[in-house]
């Protein structure tokens, strides 16, 4: 199997800890800028992934089901209907969840990386082991950043609750976090982690490995150099694996979250992440997993490509070596 050679960071004279922490905060502005470029895509994802979905209310004998559009007619009908500003609501709890989610999984895959697992003799790091150092990186960052992926979720759909006639739940990202609490206590803002954490864990084998990959095989092969040409091409490589393998994941992710809750605390539409996966493919056919493809893909392509160019420069501008 191919392996990808790393490099090893220019530290300096810095501490391991002092250098970790730079890598965090510089992580998380890049992905405060690339989430906040692109989020009008996340929000049309979000809105697209629960059409079809049948309503927890039923009305006598009739059960509601939201009005099918695609994802043009979906922003659209954002805009008219609720205004421009709309396709950035939730945009503050998305910057909340970057700025603890990226840092996680940007520090913990170098470090899983050239510490953890470790490279070969020759200095190469195999596929497997980039791969396997993403999922776990992944998965470590979205577990502690999922209550605020869930506040995210639950504004993001407050706008299509108002025009179905339904009463806000929320209008703020503090007022969502003590929303969650009170509703469903302090645990509460953990609902869906296992989803979460699973996504996550793909699109960083996706995005993180195929990043790695694609980026040293260019430098190998080709005569171009570690500038952001050779980013840009890389982070177009991962976006379009990422987006491929957790659309799923993602679908599923959005409903058990976006479900209502009966007063036990539990789900009214779905008992599990694997219930909502076969009801949703038993209901709707398998391709309703991968509702909301188009806009993921179109989404994570130009958030790739704006992450990695501004975290791979500003790195270089700091002193440290590129990604």
């Amino acid at each position: 199997m191919e392996a990808v050679k790393l490099k090893t960071s220019g530290s300096g004279t810095k501490s391991p800890s002092t250098i970790f922490i730079t890598k965090y905060c510089l992580s998380a502005f890049a992905a405060t800028a690339a989430e906040t470029v692109t989020y009008p895509l996340d929000l049309t994802k979000t809105r697209l992934q629960i059409q079809g979905e049948a309503e927890a209310y039923k009305h006598g004998s009739t059960r509601t089901q939201l009005p099918t559009r695609g994802m043009i007619g979906t922003a659209i009908g954002v805009v008219e209907e609720e205004g421009l500003s709309k396709l950035w609501q939730g945009v503050t709890p998305a910057i909340y969840r970057h700025v603890v989610y990226t840092g996680c999984r940007m520090g913990s895959y170098e470090y899983i990386r050239e510490d953890l697992l470790g490279r070969n003799s020759d200095g190469t790091f195999p596929v497997w082991k980039a791969a396997t150092a993403g999922m776990m990186a992944g998965a470590l960052g979205q577990f502690f950043a999922s209550p605020t992926d869930l506040v995210k979720v639950l504004m993001q759909t407050e706008g299509r609750r108002r025009l179905d006639g339904k009463p806000p739940r929320v209008k703020t990202a503090i007022g969502a976090f003590s929303y969650i609490v009170r509703k469903r206590g302090f645990r509460g803002l953990w609902r869906g982690w296992v989803p979460n954490v699973q996504r996550a864990a793909l699109v960083n084998m996706g995005d993180l490995t195929t990043y790695d990959t694609a980026k040293q095989a260019i430098l190998r092969n080709t005569t171009l150099s570690d500038n952001w040409v050779t980013h840009a091409l890389a982070s177009s490589c991962s976006g379009l694996v990422a987006a491929s393998l957790s659309t799923p994941a993602d679908v599923v992710k959005t409903r058990v979250m976006n479900q209502p809750i009966g007063k036990d605390g539990r789900g009214l539409l779905y008992k599990s992440s694997i219930d909502c996966l076969l009801k949703s493919v038993r209901q709707e056919g398998f391709f309703s997993l991968y509702k909301g493809f188009l806009p993921i893909w179109a989404r994570m392509a130009p958030w790739s490509l704006t992450f990695w160019i501004t975290y791979e420069e500003i790195r270089r501008f700091s002193g440290i070596d590129t990604f």
